[in-house]
């Protein structure tokens, strides 16, 4: 196998080379900003350093209480509500997956205890969730948006793993309130660098007006964002219908059970008795390039079970060839017992 660590695209290499060697003098800020707010159906756009620094202002700006997932999510959203002292509401989910009912119990029992007011509208809570349970199951945003706004909650979502969704479920903005995203290696917009925070309403961005200053982008990372937009959709089905294709096949080839099978997602999460030794021994055959595509679970940002995650996502689209999914797929043939 030819695996390689998913980089930037060989344009989008060239055209930051040439912002940092003042060649282009262009401000891509405002150019990334307005692509952004159309593949995300929202207004307002701000292109920051990092994920966390996306996330950092995006809850900042929420008044209320934070709900965040079990599992499957970033644990970046329990650091940052506990730096910020926010109240803090977990939520049982289906393997990552935000259930109604579990989301309904968590909002009726956080307002009994005067976590949250539902009918308070200058204080409303949010939840935070990723588009891709673990990266590997994806939320019915819809659903969860209509039920949190009937209850008066916020929903951000974090697109990391979504941005550009060619189905439109997903980072999109008639559903979320705020939409935030790494454009750090290895994402979807993949820049090695960066993030942005997106929303329908200023308002949110008022009231982080200081960290969005302090935490803004360089243009050279404006320029990848830019350029790499343009990927996003491609990189993004391809990884999903690669992701689609090993669950089915590990699925009937071995003995392994893939959680989600039937969903969307970019990586895929098999479960084992022995997720120490599984992690190990397929480290040994997935070599790439000094980083890694084995995560060993139980992992909050992954699954609280006993499992091991092939991170797919994490791979150049040019490794995503049918010889090299075949031989995934041998490889775990080959550690089956």
């Amino acid at each position: 196998m030819n695996l390689k660590f998913k980089k930037p695209s060989k344009e989008t290499q060239m055209a930051m080379s040439k912002v940092a060697s003042g060649e282009d003098n262009k401000d891509y800020h405002a150019l990334a900003e307005e692509k952004l707010a159309h593949i995300t159906n929202q207004i307002h756009v701000k292109l920051v350093n990092s994920g966390n620094s996306a996330i950092l202002s995006a809850m900042n700006s929420i008044d209320g209480a934070i709900l965040i997932p079990d599992q499957g999510a970033w644990n970046g959203f329990k650091q940052i509500a506990n730096f910020l002292n926010k109240d803090l509401i977990t939520v049982k989910t289906n393997e990552g997956l935000i259930d109604l009912d579990n989301l309904n119990e968590s909002i009726i029992s956080s307002s009994e205890d005067n976590i949250i007011d539902l009918d308070d509208e200058n204080n409303k809570s949010a939840l935070f969730l990723t588009s891709f349970a673990a990266y590997t199951a994806e939320q019915d945003l819809k659903a969860i948006c209509d039920f949190a706004h009937k209850n008066n909650i916020l929903v951000v979502e974090d697109a990391s793993g979504a941005i550009g969704d060619y189905e439109n479920r997903l980072a999109n903005g008639n559903y979320s309130d705020i939409i935030i995203g790494s454009t750090g290696s290895p994402k979807i917009v993949n820049v090695e660098d960066g993030g942005f925070i997106t929303a329908n309403d200023e308002g949110f961005f008022d009231k982080s007006k200081l960290l969005l200053k302090t935490n803004n982008a360089s243009n050279i990372t404006a320029c990848g964002i830019y350029n790499e937009l343009d990927c996003a959709k491609d990189n993004l089905k391809k990884t999903v219908d690669a992701c689609l294709y090993l669950k089915e096949a590990i699925e009937e080839k071995t003995s392994f059970n893939v959680f989600h099978k039937d969903k969307r997602g970019i990586n895929v999460i098999v479960e084992t008795g022995d997720p120490k030794s599984l992690s190990y021994k397929l480290r040994q055959k997935f070599v790439l390039d000094s980083h890694g595509m084995i995560t060993k679970c139980p992992n909050y940002n992954r699954l609280k079970e006993k499992a091991v995650a092939l991170e797919i996502k994490n791979l150049d689209i040019e490794c995503l060839s049918q010889d090299n999914l075949d031989e995934i797929i041998k490889t775990l043939k080959c550690l089956d017992n």
